[in-house]
């Protein structure tokens, strides 16, 4: 007759890699989900004044972004070294920004259109003359609630 073989206590199961594919695809579909893409790059300096009173904007769905300052090195040699403004990814005109931030506002949802905010991220070297200008441009198309971005410190600090 034949002999069967006695299991040795200390023996565990082999591991079943046939869920693995499921688990590999499920993480894959979740990262894809919840990553967001960089919206534009930064072609002007962008060095933001310090304050101390700073509250932070907590939906970013409702912000139109507005950059100013001047060309980063590797644009000086093309446009100067005088503050731009940066529109998505180009620089701009003055005369542009209206235009700009109506065709952002028509690309929202409806819900969100009368809640836009406008953030200003101004460099701190920028003349106050480029930054008067835009915001004459924004009352232009009546959008007044403006947001001036910058980053946490001391208020003096912008002096030196």
């Amino acid at each position: 007759m034949s002999r069967f073989k006695k299991k040795k206590k200390g023996d565990l199961p082999p591991v079943s890699t046939a869920s693995l594919p499921d688990i590999v695809f499920m993480l894959l579909f979740f990262f894809m989900t919840v990553t967001v893409m960089k919206d534009s790059s930064l072609i002007v300096q962008n060095k933001l004044p310090k304050a101390d009173q700073v509250v932070k904007l907590d939906k970013k769905d409702r912000i139109i972004y507005i950059y100013a300052g001047a060309p980063n090195p590797n644009y000086q040699a093309k446009f100067g070294t005088s503050a731009k403004i940066q529109l998505n990814d180009k620089f701009a005109d003055v005369s542009e920004v209206g235009a700009y931030v109506l065709a952002e506002r028509e690309g929202r949802r409806q819900e969100l259109q009368n809640v836009l905010t406008t953030a200003l991220k101004v460099d701190n070297e920028t003349d106050m003359g480029l930054l008067n200008d835009i915001k004459i441009e924004l009352r232009k198309v009546n959008l007044l609630k403006i947001n001036y971005t910058t980053n946490k410190g001391n208020a003096f600090d912008n002096m030196k």
